[in-house]
């Protein structure tokens, strides 16, 4: 039988080291998250939200504690292991976009697959995954001939070309304009309609109403775990 859960988290504690003197960051968090769910992580500058975003997208590991993806321990797993699963089963959003500036958009999107197996046609992937997000007539632009908003959809189509199971969108919407913001969302909430899991860090109220569930984070802990009653449409600015 599968596990529903496809991220269990236990006891999690963070503790960062610098000339004997250490910062504490996490106290202790625990929650779930299914298969297919759309989560968004919320708290102040300093809550320990980002480094709670890069434990649970591999980037680093927690000081102690237990964390579970797909029933697999894997704060048990080498440097490697986990690098070849964030390259598998991860996709990344940053706000900053993370783009090579002088370098094609075709490009930038395949980047990811020049450390997979998986894909031998990468340039069609790479093109698919464009598509998906509009793009399509951008492949041979340079990225810093790009507006912000189209550069945040060629971020979201690097994220999709290995078609991750689960997306973490950190900040989103934080470089861009309304519309542009607008437009980012409905991709990010249309890819969570089709299956994908979609883990998303914002400072926003209303952008995290877009999500099904909103955990706040303060002080390095989880102080609430919430359902979204009245998700925000965005499409329309109206709640429903």
């Amino acid at each position: 039988m599968e596990n529903k859960n496809l991220i269990n988290i236990h006891n999690i504690y963070k503790h960062f080291e610098t000339d004997e003197v250490v910062t504490k960051v996490l106290h202790g968090i625990s929650f779930e998250i299914s298969h297919g769910e759309f989560v968004a992580i919320m708290g102040p500058s300093g809550s320990g939200k980002s480094t709670l975003m890069h434990i649970l997208g591999f980037l680093d590991r927690p000081t102690s504690g237990e964390y579970i993806f797909e029933g697999e321990n894997i704060t048990e797993f080498n440097d490697n292991r986990l690098a070849e699963l964030r390259n598998k089963k991860i996709g990344f959003v940053f706000q900053a976009f993370n783009l090579l500036p002088r370098t094609s958009v075709l490009e930038n999107v395949i980047l990811p697959l020049q450390y997979s197996k998986d894909h031998p046609d990468k340039k069609g992937a790479a093109t698919k995954a464009l598509k998906a997000v509009g793009l399509e007539h951008r492949l041979d632009h340079l990225s810093n001939q790009l507006s912000g908003g189209e550069k945040q959809r060629v971020a979201i189509a690097r994220a999709l070309v290995n078609d991750p199971e689960v997306i973490f969108a950190d900040e989103p919407t934080g470089n861009l304009d309304s519309q542009s913001g607008q437009q980012v969302m409905e991709i990010i909430l249309e890819l969570n309609k089709k299956g994908k899991t979609i883990i998303m860090v914002t400072h926003e109220k209303y952008t995290a109403e877009t999500a099904k569930r909103i955990l706040l984070i303060k002080d390095g802990l989880l102080v609430s775990d919430t359902a979204v009653k009245n998700r925000v449409d965005v499409r329309n600015g109206l709640i429903k």
